[in-house]
């Protein structure tokens, strides 16, 4: 593969970096730049704009509000989102959910969904995981039952990120109690404000909400909200799972991290000279930067395969191996480089618009603003999206024949 950008990929990458910035508003960017989670309203108002533009879901067919840029053209331009510190959008809405519509929905779902998808209206979370089907999922227990025209729904979800905000859930429901597991699933959306559903906090290793535990007590669904057919749910959810294991290797966000980790070990002074000019942690993090490069190429490889390449499956799974391990170790350097600094806590701008107002505990620079809250938080990484132990399964099975 030739690593040297074509000219006109070049001149596409810098006119999207100035378009980025001209559009995005600072006060958003400045958080962004600072490392902090966006608020839910930075979110909605960033996707507004790009939406305006055309361009909040570039990856997606134009039909349907897409482009028809190549996969290299919308990789560049998420790359260059996440330099610019623009907010991450609802992945699960426009990287999974979106695409489930899109391809197997009916028309009415298709003119319902989608538009408010790209414009930020409507925010969803993905109920998959419950107590005791995480990695096993096929072994789920939430029920449906067909009622007239609707479905009753009775069950638990869990692990369920940024429910407590969401609109809709998409969820893997069993409609058929007798077939056998990966048969008898259906791909159900949960309006969240329907009688019966409720949403339990579970607070992470950072102290923060993200995850929580959803419950359903006789929670009737309209029929219409069915995606495709019954019982053919699983078929859809291999289908979304190989897109959220191609995002889950998260190259552009790893590379904000390194440009980040390099910032603040020229800014950290270590026996009188910057940490970034110690050997040893210049060497480890020469090594991250080449591993990182490595797994860029590998993304490339995977943009350019075909839907119905038999590799398809085993080639995400090597990427959100890699991907997920190497946001953990990203943040691990991150936290090395900055000594006792890097035991601060700062506190999450939810809701804060004053910056001034952000003050570390202990005293640090503003450069160790949030790093071991995202040390702690990334001990996740190599769990969700299917434990990385699933996916070296996986490989040993389709690559090397195990």
């Amino acid at each position: 593969m030739n690593f040297t950008l074509a000219p006109e990929d070049a001149a596409f990458q810098a006119e999207m970096r100035t378009l980025i910035r001209d559009l995005l508003p600072e006060d958003i960017a400045r958080r962004g730049r600072r490392g902090f989670h966006a608020t839910h309203d930075d979110i909605r108002d960033w996707m507004r704009i790009l939406n305006a533009r055309g361009l909040a879901a570039t990856h997606w067919p134009v039909e349907h509000g897409g482009t028809d840029w190549s996969p290299l053209r919308k990789h560049l331009f998420q790359v260059e989102l996440r330099a610019a510190g623009a907010p991450v959008p609802d992945q699960a809405a426009l990287e999974l959910v979106g695409p489930v519509i899109y391809t197997f929905g009916d028309a009415a779902q298709k003119a319902l969904y989608l538009p408010e998808i790209l414009n930020g209206d409507t925010f969803w979370c993905q109920g998959f995981s419950e107590p005791n089907a995480g990695s096993d999922l096929a072994s789920l227990k939430t029920s449906a039952v067909r009622d007239g025209d609707h479905y009753v729904v009775n069950g638990q979800k869990t692990w369920t990120s940024e429910a407590h905000k969401a609109d809709m859930m998409f969820a893997l429901v069993r409609t058929d109690a007798e077939a056998r597991p990966q048969a008898g699933i259906s791909f159900l959306l949960i309006d969240m404000k329907s009688p019966g559903v409720s949403v339990r906090p579970i607070y992470t290793i950072n102290e923060g909400l993200s995850v929580n535990e959803v419950f359903f007590d006789d929670v009737r669904v309209p029929v219409e909200n069915l995606v495709g057919e019954e019982n053919r749910g699983w078929g859809y959810a291999k289908f979304l799972l190989t897109n959220e294991r191609t995002m889950s290797a998260e190259t552009p966000h790893t590379a904000f991290d390194l440009a980040m980790v390099k910032d603040l070990a020229r800014r950290e002074i270590r026996g009188g000279r910057p940490v970034i000019e110690d050997p040893l942690f210049a060497a480890r993090l020469a090594r991250f930067e080449i591993e990182l490069m490595a797994l860029q190429a590998a993304v490339y490889r995977v943009l350019h395969m075909a839907e119905d390449d038999p590799a398809l499956n085993a080639t995400a799974s090597v990427l959100k191996l890699r991907g997920s391990e190497l946001r953990q170790r990203i943040a691990d350097l991150a936290i090395e480089a900055l000594g006792d600094h890097g035991l601060a806590v700062f506190p999450d701008v939810e809701g804060q618009d004053n910056m001034d107002i952000l003050a570390p505990v202990p005293p640090a620079p503003d450069h160790a603003a949030g790093w071991l809250s995202r040390a702690m938080f990334r001990r996740a990484t190599t769990i969700y999206g299917g434990a990385n132990e699933i996916q070296r399964t996986i490989v040993a099975k389709s690559v090397l024949g195990l």
